[in-house]
């Protein structure tokens, strides 16, 4: 191998500038400079290691030496008309190359975009920046050539500035060479000069420390000369006019935010108009968002109590309390209301602080107090009336009434305008409108309105100057007025009773009325009424029925009787579509519900994720879903007898037939729009019971205190120790962990080889628990192997007697040790994590499964904070199976409040938050906060100084020049939930800062601790007067007296708070009393265990759903022996064959089956703890077919055995007579899929994952589907050589005429599964962008606007070739984009028909290939 081809395969190529350069922001296109150290100064944060003389500039700017550009500059050499222009041409440059652009925003970015740097050079402090990237473009004439490109040096001219100074090359250059200056030896001359040259600085500053004087005249003769002359002073004000005049210029011309950056990165990044309006508005960042939509909507208080009696009538019935508590439970309902729109407090608060109000206390009298005088007199019980679920609940309710208001104002303006302009009339509107309780309600007025009213409506906007009148879907009210104004409508009043009226006899509304009989026929009437519009008496009788049924159908009290019966009696049923009969089979997760019939609201109601199953089937097309009344003859009977006259007589016959056929007219129209509601509403009523599962279910994993060390009390973090072997066999591949202390550093990581069998690791792992004394090991990974890893560190420690740190047992007051504890951790969250962009830029050097293990370890010291800090991420955690049929903004909002009560719980220390980035990451969900103000608060401490002494200093404090942090309406909301730690050093520290109670309870909690101390009002006076207000809480801590408190009889103090300012405490003072015994006591759950059934999920992937006995399974034979066999299940577990399982041949297993054959078997037994399985592979057992278990008995009526047997029959009819065998192959991949339906049942696979089909080339063919990335699909042709018979599967398997297998798991493995890898290696590069082919364009566009001499190139997917990538590169700024193809194949990658190993080599061949060809085209040239 040549020594160019080894560097190429071994090492990276050092050609790529700009991997070694300034990085590039992947989202902007922006180019950003290498991160600086973090102790630097904020002011020259960015300044090169290797500038010198930057100091020595400051110092002079210090002394006053240098004057700054913006002030005004008394030293003016010469006011000549060439000193005029040549300002002129200053300022030019200048507005040429300066913009003004507020610092504070683009700080704001640079602390909330991490992908982007503000560039700052070496400059003046008081330097305004400049425009982005408009001095690279003007830099210089040189660019590099074509043949430079990828070169490792960065040829372009860096042009230093020190401090601000404009760009002076030109006069540099023009004097370069010409002017030879000779510096004095001596040190104390050299300063002298330096300074002398420094006040002799004229106003233009030219060549930076150097006076250039064209006049070639001495110092002493230009003296003389400003003497006699004068040194143009006099001019001055000129000059600041035209000063004036070019800032206020510039002023004009100042940049924002969205003249740098596009609106998508600032609305990603919450730095919109919008967003700031919210971050600096003082109101709870959540409340403003719920309420955006209703800014306008002004609440009169009949409304509000209006909205308190809506919300406790929807929530009453599932509240499930007395009757008795029914008005007090409307009453905490009211309290809870007024919380949150009037004083604005968010959930955490109210739960924690207002408690009281949420609870009913009954006190009676105590019989027991009659005989013993010591007993209580009284006996309170306390019923507990709302939930922190219920305040999200009404939380939630109050926004659903705003929307409900809205839409009933909009309706009310429209009667109104009706009423005032057209005199319309209709008692029912206003009635209907006061009886609305829900939207379906007033959609229904607001269609009733715009078909009744519809030329009145027209006439008011044409007077209005509207001429475009909106009008409901499918509308034909133009017909309908036709008929109104025509003699046609004579016989729609005929019918002898009004829509109106039918529907209130429906509702059994007031007094029956009873239709009236005309006294003649209905076609005679009909021929009376004929006009131009309508001639024929056919023709009026047909609009008259239409007519009559249209309005019927408008009837709002009509819709109202027909929702109440469906939602009473209405039955839900599945028919399966021509599309799902053959997609759903019976492994298909909707196969549940393909024939599933008569199904209640009721039975919904119990299994919600039915009918959102049933929903989404019916989007996908599969299914049909109908809803239909249980009574429906009955119903309809009904309203016939409510329409029909009761008169006796042909005629009277005549005309209820008419009305019979009014209502065949209207029935299936009422039917429509009903149901369409109703399935709505119950969709929403089932994601609703859903999203309440997956609250509950992250509140449980947030619900989890840090792991507990031994002798330590709840809430210590541990110090851990993570190992994980990844996807290797811990026998034979490293296992790699990696130490985190607690306070969450990474001291130290490292790998072990064979932990199990080899003696110098087991030595070394035991050397490195006594040396670093591990509070826990954590162990986890992503394969079955992992469980074995548990068992050999498990021995380990017994077999090392490996012990913990020791502590003090406080039952026998000695100090002890037990063995070490090895926790298998819940990997969920160190899996999002592990090649996150968050885990690259924390742990740059680190490989993939090492972050892993970090992960683990953190998880173990804080589960809430790593939850948090995944952000939106979180969603694609599981908490319900079928979450999936969730919408996700709807299940980010529920997952949120989970948060948000758990870190409210549990408080946030903010110079914490302030200082640590991982603890920041809870401040969003503080009450009152949210992500826009969080970033504002840690802003804002910053500039105060960067640390919080007191709460109230978070609202400001002029004295100390302490700017507001927040508001006062979200101080009061966040205030409890951010803790100070206190200082008992510090005389000037709160100790109630660093406890739950709020600052308006701080005197509560004084009280409370005098009275615990048995201070009286002299002493208390003399303490605080002494040490300030928190002198007696510090002196309760101080003295060790917290016990004290528990002798205080809250009772009588909550009494007196009540009594004297009707303020309810009670509950407050419980929570000051625990405070001042244990500020912030952990109050989380201790960790909780994994269950084996939990820790086979984790290990395996299988579910009890995807793995079940009873199952028919493909496994691999590892072993055959005489008696039995051991095969391996696809996830990885084992499973033993007996012999008595295996229809022997000969009386022999070895001649049954052969090691490395995959064959079917049937899982007889699972043991989940253990991870083993029985099989069986007798023909007899495996042809039996598995039923997949379900809660419905087929013979019930709720599902449709007949049609079901019928589609089966008829499947197979279908292939008998498509005239072609169908082909069948014994494997377990293989599918009869058509490439569609290949790609269709692939779509929700992981990638990589394969279908073996039918080929259409013949029966000598197959053809292997598999998914490459998410819609990209790569059918793979396979010719079979060496076959038995047509339909037995070849041999031998070709593939492209290159690679050749021998079997299909050969094939699978060593082809699909190879390119599968080395398209995973691809993804997962630095250089590969995500998105669309024309997406790449305009990034490398994008980035060489920005980067006009750099090279850049990067990888993206080719959706149309499925198994190829573009390779898209751009030489400079002025090069188009050229595109390379990369083909994927087995084990390496293929370009210009070279292939290469990995992705290193792939780079680095590019590298030398495009160079080699710019060498070739230039050679060419020159010829």
């Amino acid at each position: 191998m040549s020594n160019s081809m080894r560097d190429l395969v071994i090492g990276e190529a050092e050609l790529d500038e700009e991997e070694e350069d300034d990085s590039f922001d992947d989202e902007t296109g922006e180019t950003r400079e290498k991160t600086r150290g973090r102790d630097q100064d904020m002011n020259d944060s960015s300044e090169e290691d290797d500038d010198d003389d930057d100091e020595e500039e400051m110092q002079k700017v210090r002394e006053g030496f240098i004057v700054d550009e913006d002030e005004d500059d008394e030293e003016v050499d010469d006011n000549s008309d060439e000193e005029r222009k040549r300002r002129k041409r200053k300022r030019r440059q200048e507005r040429k190359e300066e913009e003004e652009l507020d610092e504070e925003d683009l700080d704001l970015i640079g602390e909330s975009i991490g992908d982007w740097e503000r560039r700052q050079p070496s400059q003046n402090k008081f330097k305004r920046l400049k425009r982005g990237h408009r001095e690279d473009e003007t830099r210089g004439a040189e660019r590099r050539g074509l043949d430079q490109m990828f070169s490792d040096e960065d040829e372009e001219v860096v042009e230093e500035r020190p401090y601000g100074g404009r760009s002076n090359r030109a006069a540099a250059d023009e004097f370069e060479g010409f002017i030879e200056e000779d510096y004095p030896e001596d040190e104390d001359e050299l300063q002298r000069q330096r300074e002398d040259e420094e006040v002799a600085r004229p106003r233009d500053k030219g060549i930076s420390g150097r006076v250039i004087d064209r006049t070639g005249l001495d110092r002493d003769a230009l003296e003389d000369m400003d003497a006699i002359f004068g040194n143009g002073a006099e001019y001055d004000w000129a000059l600041e006019v035209e000063d004036e005049e070019e800032v206020r210029k510039q002023e004009e011309q100042n940049l924002e935010l969205k003249d740098v950056f596009e609106p998508s990165q600032l609305a990603e990044k919450l730095l919109t108009d919008e967003d700031n309006e919210i971050r600096f508005t003082d109101e709870p960042e959540r409340f403003q968002l719920d309420r955006k939509p209703f800014k306008h909507l002004q609440v009169s208080p009949e409304q509000f109590k209006e909205e308190s009696h809506w919300i406790a009538n929807l929530m009453w019935p599932k509240k499930q309390l007395l009757s008795d508590l029914h008005i007090p439970f409307h009453k905490a309902v009211g309290k809870v209301l007024e919380f949150f729109v009037i004083e604005e407090l968010e959930v955490p608060y109210i739960f924690q602080h207002r408690k009281d109000y949420l609870i009913h206390a009954r006190k009676t009298r105590n019989p027991e107090h009659r005989d013993d005088p010591d007993a209580p007199e009284y006996i309170v019980n306390a019923e507990k009336l709302l939930t922190q679920d219920d305040l999200w609940r009404i939380l939630e309710l109050d926004i659903k009434f705003r929307s409900l208001l809205d839409k009933r104002n909009a309706v009310e303006k429209t009667y109104d305008n009706l009423k005032s302009v057209a005199n319309v009339e209709d008692d029912m509107v206003p009635k209907m409108l006061s009886q609305a309780v829900d939207m379906e309600q007033l959609q229904d007025l607001q269609d009733y309105i715009n078909f009744q009213y519809s030329q009145q409506l027209k006439d008011i906007a044409a007077v209005n100057g509207n001429t475009k009148v909106t009008k409901r879907p499918g509308a034909k009210s133009s017909v309908f007025d036709r008929v109104r104004k025509s003699r046609a409508y004579r016989m729609v009043k005929a019918y002898g009773i009004t829509p109106d009226r039918l529907a209130q006899n429906a509702l059994r509304e007031g007094k029956k009325v009873i239709a009236d009989d005309e006294q003649s026929l209905p076609i005679d009437l009909a021929d009376s009424l004929t006009d131009n519009d309508f001639p024929t008496g056919d023709q009026v009788l047909y609009h008259a029925r239409q007519t009559y049924a249209e309005e019927l159908f408008m009837s709002p009290r009509m819709r109202k009787h027909f929702r109440t019966q469906y939602y009473q009696m209405g039955e839900v049923s599945c028919h399966r579509t021509d599309k799902g009969l053959r997609r759903i089979d019976e492994a298909h997760p909707y196969y549940e519900i393909k024939y599933l019939i008569n199904q209640t609201i009721a039975d919904l109601a119990r299994r919600p994720e039915l009918f959102l199953k049933m929903m989404r089937a019916e989007e996908e097309g599969l299914v049909e879903v109908t809803m239909r009344l249980q009574n429906e003859r009955e119903f309809r009977r009904q309203l016939h007898a409510e329409f029909a006259s009761d008169n006796y007589s042909e005629l009277a016959d005549a005309w209820n037939d008419e009305r019979q056929k009014v209502l065949d007219i209207a029935f299936p129209k009422l039917e429509k729009v009903v149901v369409k509601g109703v399935k709505d509403s119950l969709r929403t009523a089932c994601q609703e019971e859903i999203l309440k599962s997956c609250r509950e279910e992250y509140l449980k994993r947030l619900d989890q205190a840090p792991l507990k060390p031994k002798g330590m009390i709840l809430g210590t973090t541990p110090r851990v120790l993570a190992l994980s072997n990844g996807m290797g066999d811990p026998n034979r591949d490293p296992v790699l962990w990696a130490w985190v202390e607690e306070d969450g550093r990474v001291v130290d990581h490292g790998k072990f080889v064979n932990l199990a069998r080899d003696e110098g690791q087991r030595e070394a792992f035991a050397d490195l628990i006594e040396h670093r004394k591990p509070d826990v090991i954590a162990v986890s990974g992503f394969s079955t192997e992992t469980h074995r890893l548990v068992r050999d560190l498990e021995s380990l420690v017994q077999e090392k007697r490996l012990m913990g740190p020791e502590y003090l047992d406080t039952e026998t007051d000695d100090y002890r040790t037990d063995p070490l504890e090895v926790v298998v951790v819940n990997d969920e969250v160190a899996r999002l994590y592990k090649d996150s962009p968050r885990a690259q830029a924390e742990h740059a050097t680190l490989n993939s499964v090492t972050r892993y293990c970090i992960a683990l370890a953190k998880y173990l010291q804080n589960p809430m904070k790593e939850y948090a800090a995944l952000g939106k991420d979180v969603a694609t955690l599981l908490y319900n199976p079928c979450q999936h049929l969730l919408p996700q903004d709807k299940l980010l909002k529920v997952l949120e409040t989970s948060m948000v009560d758990m870190v409210n719980l549990c408080g946030v220390d903010i110079n914490e938050a302030v200082n640590d980035p991982y603890t920041a990451n809870l401040l969003p969900y503080v009450a009152g906060l949210g992500p826009r103000k969080a970033t504002s608060v840690i802003k804002t401490i910053n500039t105060n100084g960067g640390v919080v002494n007191t709460r109230e200093e978070l609202v400001g404090d002029p004295d100390n020049k302490k700017l507001p942090v927040v508001g006062p309406r979200v101080w009061n909301n966040c205030a409890s939930f951010l803790s100070i730690e206190f200082d008992s050093t510090n005389p000037t520290s709160e100790p109630l800062d660093n406890t739950r109670v709020h600052p308006e309870d701080y005197e509560l909690g004084r009280k409370m601790a005098a009275d615990a101390l048995e201070l009286d009002e002299e002493d208390v006076k003399a303490e605080t007067d002494e040490n300030g207000p928190g002198a007696i809480v510090r002196k309760l801590f101080r003295d060790d007296e917290q016990e004290k408190v528990n002798e205080l009889i809250l009772e009588e103090y909550a009494e007196q708070l009540e009594k004297n300012f009707n303020q309810r405490k009670r509950a407050t003072l419980e929570t000051i009393r625990a405070e001042l015994q244990v500020p912030y006591e952990e109050l989380r759950r201790p960790i909780a265990p994994l269950a084996p059934d939990q820790v086979f999920v984790m290990f395996t992937g299988e579910t009890k759903d995807s793995l079940a006995e009873g199952m028919n399974i493909p496994v691999n034979i590892r072993v055959v022996k005489e008696d039995f066999a051991i095969a391996k299940l696809d996830c990885g577990i084992e499973g033993r064959i007996e012999a008595h399982d295996v229809n022997l041949r000969n009386g022999s297993m070895r001649d049954a089956i052969h090691v490395g054959q995959t064959i079917q078997a049937k899982l007889l037994d699972l043991n989940r703890t253990d991870f083993h399985a029985k099989l069986s592979v007798r023909r007899e057992v495996v042809q039996k077919p598995y039923k997949r278990p379900t809660e419905y008995d087929q013979h019930s009526g709720t599902w449709d055995t007949r049609l079901e047997d019928q589609d089966k029959e008829d499947l197979k009819e279908k292939d008998k007579t498509t005239g072609r065998t169908q082909r069948v192959i014994k494997h377990p991949l293989f599918r009869t899929f058509n490439s569609t339906q290949a790609e269709e049942y692939l779509g929700s696979q992981a990638p990589g994952d394969v279908v073996i089909r039918p080929s259409s080339k013949g029966h000598d063919h197959l053809t292997v589907t598999w998914k490459v990335a998410d819609g990209v699909f790569q059918h793979i042709d396979v010719l079979e050589l060496d076959k038995e018979t047509e339909y037995t599967l070849g041999r031998q398997l070709r593939i492209g005429g290159k690679w050749q297998y021998s079997d299909l798991d050969e094939l699978i493995v060593d082809h699909v599964k190879a390119m599968a890898k080395k398209v995973d290696e691809l993804m997962g590069h630095e250089k590969f962008k995500k998105g669309s082919l024309a997406d790449l364009e305009r990034w490398l566009t994008s980035y060489s606007d920005a980067n006009p001499n750099r090279s850049i190139y990067m990888f993206c997917i080719n959706p149309k070739h499925p198994g190829y990538f573009s390779l898209c590169f751009k030489a400079s700024r002025s090069s188009p984009i050229g595109m390379w193809n990369v083909k994927v194949v087995p084990q390496a990658f293929e370009m210009m028909k070279n292939q290469y190993p990995d992705m290193r080599a792939l780079c680095n061949g590019f590298k030398l290939r495009f160079n080699s060809e710019i060498t070739r085209q230039q050679q060419q040239g020159r010829r």
